[in-house]
């Protein structure tokens, strides 16, 4: 079992960029803002747009990504199913490295659903 903690890495991050916001207020306000735009409900819902952040996160491999998305969505009551299908769509477009981050994915979901 990996003593990686998806809890830990997102409040680590969280930690670390609230250090990096003093010196650029500017950046990370705009990318706040951003975010906050994209992420808005519309065509698509907010559950539909955080699958396809993960499955960018696990294509990316990135432990940060994977953590804050999968925190997100289940807040926003994925299932598992839901969950499944976004990351085998992944695996098929990112190969064998995103097959091992969409395992990983499945172990933050564990964590935060748990």
């Amino acid at each position: 079992m990996s003593s990686k903690s998806f809890k830990q890495i997102t409040q680590d991050i969280n930690q670390a960029l609230g250090a990096f916001h003093k010196g650029a207020g500017g950046t990370m306000a705009g990318f706040g803002a951003m975010a906050k735009a994209a992420m808005a409900p519309g065509v698509l819902s907010e559950l539909d747009k955080e699958l396809i952040a993960l499955a960018i996160g696990v294509t990316s491999r990135c432990d940060g990504c994977i953590g804050f998305h999968v925190k997100a969505l289940v807040r926003l009551g994925v299932t598992r199913e839901q969950l499944n299908e976004t990351l085998e769509v992944a695996v098929y477009m990112g190969g064998g490295p995103a097959l091992m981050y969409a395992a990983e994915a499945l172990r933050a979901y564990e964590e935060f659903s748990g």
